[in-house]
Formats: structure tokens, sequence, C-alpha cells
């Protein structure tokens, strides 16, 4: 069985993908989650295919959730959303990943999970205007990450 985040990073390796590679260690990887209605949306992948956080020794687990945290100051600072939606499921994708999701009063879904049925549009502008923050946020998060 293949697994969606093993093939993306493999994929970061040899140049493809419709996501963006925002930064990567030894271990784990940021990546630009490609999605119109959530710029911002960022998720910390380990790079290894490991099931469970359980799997993971506890200098490694700390060491994931050091860099979902930075990567959340990140959003916070450059997107300044509303509120940040931290999540870690895998029951689609069994491979350790954590989603961080900025999300406004005015995003498709809001108050809602990202999943839920959608209550509104977000305005073009609006989307074309956090869209533009993004080589920014990956700037926050490359210094973040490299102190």
């Amino acid at each position: 069985m293949t697994c969606d985040l093993c093939t993306l990073l493999d994929g970061f390796a040899n140049k493809q993908g419709c996501e963006a590679l925002l930064w990567r260690s030894e271990r784990l990887s940021v990546v630009a989650v490609d999605d119109a209605a959530y710029p911002g949306f960022c998720r910390v992948i380990w790079n290894k295919h490991v099931k469970e956080m359980t799997d993971l020794t506890p200098g490694e687990r700390n060491y994931v959730m050091e860099v979902v945290w930075q990567v959340e100051l990140a959003v916070r600072d450059v997107m300044q959303p509303e509120k940040v939606n931290v999540a870690s499921f895998g029951n689609m994708t069994p491979h350790v990943h954590w989603h961080v999701i900025p999300r406004y009063r005015d995003d498709a879904h809001f108050p809602n999970p990202s999943w839920a049925v959608v209550q509104r549009e977000t305005a073009p502008e609006v989307l074309a205007a956090r869209r533009a923050l993004l080589p920014a946020l990956r700037d926050a998060i490359i210094q973040r990450l490299s102190a």
C-alpha cells in the first residue's frame, strides 16, 4: 500500500508536486498545503514512514511538537488569523503529520472544522491578500526553525 505523504516527500526529492516544501531537516518537513480556501495551511510531516506519535522516541516526539509550535507561531505572526487549528488525524494517511491551519471568521467553514459543510465564500480579494503573505510566512518558518 502506498502512502500519500511518502509519495509527496519523494516528489520533493525529485522536484515534483503541487504543494510547496517550506523547510526540511533530516527528520521533518514543513509543507505549504495547496488549498485555495486556506492560504497559510501548513503540514508538519515526519520524513520516515511512522504510523503513530508513540512509535517515535520521547526526544523525537518533543522535536515534532517543537516544530509544530514554531510553525504555529509563524502562522500567527504573519497570517494574523482569528484562530489556529492544530490537528493530527492520520485516518486516511497513517503517517505521522500535523496540520496547522489559520482560521478566520470569514473563512469558508468558520466556526466549524475546515472539513465541514461550507458556510460562505471568502471574498477573492481577501484570499489574494492572504496568498500574498505566503513568501513572508515561508521566511518566518525558516527563520524560526533555523534558530
